[in-house]
This record gives C-alpha cells, structure tokens and sequence, in this order.
C-alpha cells in the first residue's frame, strides 16, 4: 500500500485513492487528465472556461446554491486548470465529506453551462486576461512558452486570449468535455478520517453511475525546438529575464537528477547558487529562481529574476558562470550530500500538508497508475551522483540549446 493510500477502480475506469488520517478536517479531489494542451486553435482558453462554468449551475442546482452547499457549513471548494489537467477540490470537515462528493460529482458532470452565464463569465475570464497583462513577471513565462513551443498547443496559455474566450458558446464546452473528460483518465483522491469502505460506498452512489468514456484522442507530440531570443520593449521599473529550454517528460529516469540540480541553481532556499551570485554577491537582484516542469512527454527547465534595466547583460553573465560551473565541476561528496539533503527535506516538510499530499498523489495516480511512495523517491535522489548532475547540467543547460526572453525598456538597452 503506497504512502498508506487504499486504490481501487470503479467500473467505468474512474481510479480512487483515499488515506484515513486522525484529523477532522477532510481534503478530497477529481482530477482530470484534460488542460489547455488538448485544446484546438479555435478552442485556445476553453479548458480555464470550462472550469469557471463548472460553478454556475448543474441540472438540479443554480450557481448560488453551488457555493453555498459547501460554505454554510465551513468548506471550500474550487478548482484550477494546467496545461495537462483540471482539478476540483474540496476541503470540508470530516462529517461533510458525503457532502463534498455529491457537490464535486454534480458539477463535474451534471454541469448545465446555462448561455446567460457564460455571456457573464466571458466578461470575468476576459478581466483576468487583462489584469494577468498587468503582471510582466507572470506573463514572461507564457510569452517564453509560446516561443519554445511554437505552433503546439502547449504555447497555449491558460487563460486563452479574448477573441477566443468571447466565442465560446454551450456547444463548445460540451464537445470538450465529451471528447476530453474520460472516465479512464480521471482520479477520485481523498485524505480524510473517513473509513475505505464509506468512501468507496460514496464512489458507487456518486461516481460508478457516470458512464463509461475511454479516451479515443491523442494528444499531438511535440514537434523540433529552435532555440530563440527574444527582447521586448515593456516600460517597467525592472528588466524580467527568462531562460532555459526543453527538458525530461515525466517518465524520465533523470527528472530527479534534474529536480535537484534545479534545487541547487536556483531552488527555494536563500544558499541556492544564483541567489548567493545575483543577490548576495553582486546585488543584482532581489528575487531569482530556476524551476523544472514536466509533461508527459516533454519538460521545460527554467531560469527567471528581475533586475536594473542596465543590468540584465551583466546578471545574465553571472548566470552563464554558475552554469558552466555545473557543466565542469562535478559536486564534492559533501556538496553533494548537503544538497539531497536540502532536497529530501524540503518534500518532508511539503508532505506534511494534507492538501498537497492529495494533489501529489492525485497526480502520481494519474501518470504512473499508483501515488509516488515518498520512500521510493527518497531513494531515488540518494541514488543521484555528482556525474549524474554533471551530464545532466551538459544536456539540459547547454548554451547552444537555451532560450532568452528578455523585457526591457528601450531607453536601457
């Protein structure tokens, strides 16, 4: 039994995971293998739509009753949308955890997506666009994905664009969701003081009846990536800089190796290598950070940091040293044992919200057909050599393979 999880399939392929925990509060999730890479050109934002939609109204309730099932009693519920998935969750006290799956199971697929509402959302979603706009340091990531996966729908953001958003009609979503939201690609999680056998009870009364919908569709692979350098002029008080390129799918055997080479460049804590060279060394910028997100069947690794518009050359320089010091230097054994260890406690310490143990096995379920076993993955990074994250820093950091994106006023360049 991995991480203590009991796992079962329904009959029409919907997989569950619950852990019972001594705790009164109740976490519990659908998660479903369809996000914004599934979209077409002309469906571009759907995925995000469909998800806001989900909340306005199912066959038997309206949308006030929607958010009131779960806040009269003091939970929550609410959702977000990936490039690979969308996921409702819940968080209630144990004695309305029925409650929480009859609601999540309603919505999901009983939604009626009533036209007058989504005239009302499309005004919503088309502010968020807006105000996502407003954010140079988040809307980089999407300009950077666009660029590095060009013409795929992975360039897709998730919010989508307003052209698009402002076609979408009741027709559209449920095409989506009748092509996309299989019943063998979705995974009931819970972590609840709620014995096995009243959850599973629950999944027959809520979840079994749901006819069977295997997926039929394939997603398209992605194509040859080019490296590219962009700089766009933008009037803000700081250079946004961004790098990196495509990196392993989530079935690679080297994504640990690459977690933690991500952890040592540029992870969380404040000894990471660029923190200590841009902001303790230099001063060059306050914030600066790598991360590493894979798909399933690609990845991307990046580098990201604000910084004085006159800056941006130099602090990219001093990046390129920190890299070409993991191509060339293999980390002594205890650099290396300080890292693992720095790693392997940052999951413990994650681990201990029940929240995010849910979503991580919820996703574990989904990708590999079982939850990741902490244990295992524990394992796995003490296996990690220093030439493991020597060949690795080689293949994903090469120079000649990265790409820039860079916003920047003109009068500093």
């Amino acid at each position: 039994m991995l991480m203590d999880f009991e796992l079962f399939t329904l009959s029409n392929g919907i997989k569950v995971a619950h852990r019972r925990i001594d705790s009164p509060v109740a976490y519990c999730c659908l998660m479903v293998n369809a996000g914004t890479r599934d979209e077409s050109e002309q469906e571009h934002g759907l995925a995000h739509f469909i998800e806001h939609m989900m909340f306005k109204g199912t066959a038997k309730r309206r949308a006030h009753h929607i958010l009131r099932r779960l806040d009269n009693v003091g939970g929550e519920l609410n959702a977000y949308t990936t490039k690979e998935e969308t996921v409702v969750h819940s968080t209630c006290l144990r004695e309305d955890y029925a409650r929480a799956v009859e609601l999540i199971a309603d919505i999901v697929f009983c939604s009626a997506f009533p036209e007058r509402e989504i005239r009302k959302e499309q005004d919503v979603v088309v502010d968020e666009i807006n105000s996502y706009r407003d954010s140079p340091s988040e809307l980089i990531y999407d300009d950077f994905e666009t660029m590095v996966y060009a013409g795929h729908p992975l360039a897709h953001n998730i919010l989508g664009v307003e052209e698009s958003v402002r076609s979408f009609g009741r027709e559209h979503l449920r095409r989506f969701v009748a092509a996309h939201y299989c019943t063998d690609q979705m995974v009931w999680c819970s972590v609840a003081d709620v014995p096995t056998w009243r959850v599973r009870r629950l999944m027959e009364q809520h979840l079994e009846p749901i006819p069977a919908n295997r997926c039929k569709s394939k997603r398209p692979p992605v194509g040859i990536y080019t490296p590219s350098h962009r700089l766009r002029d933008m009037a803000t008080h700081q250079a946004h800089c961004l790098m990196g390129a495509p990196a392993y799918n989530l079935h690679s055997d080297r994504r640990h190796a690459l977690f933690l080479l991500s952890n040592i460049l540029g992870g969380p804590g404040m000894n990471s290598r660029l923190n200590i060279a841009l902001r303790e060394r230099h001063g060059f910028a306050y914030s600066v950070e790598s991360a590493y997100q894979p798909y399933s069947d690609t990845g991307l690794f990046t580098i990201s940091f604000g910084t004085d518009p006159k800056l941006y050359q130099r602090a990219y320089g001093v990046v390129h040293t920190e890299i070409d010091k993991l191509q060339q230097h293999p980390l002594t054994a205890v650099q290396l044992s300080r890292a693992k260890r720095q790693l392997v406690g940052q999951l413990a310490i994650a681990s201990e919200s029940n929240e995010a143990l849910m979503l991580s096995a919820a996703k574990g379920f989904l990708v590999y057909d079982e939850p990741e076993d902490a244990k295992l993955i524990n394992e796995r990074i003490e296996a990690i050599t220093a030439n493991d994250l020597l060949a690795v820093a080689q293949e994903v950091l090469n120079r000649d393979s990265l790409s820039y994106i860079t916003y920047v006023t003109d009068n500093a360049r």
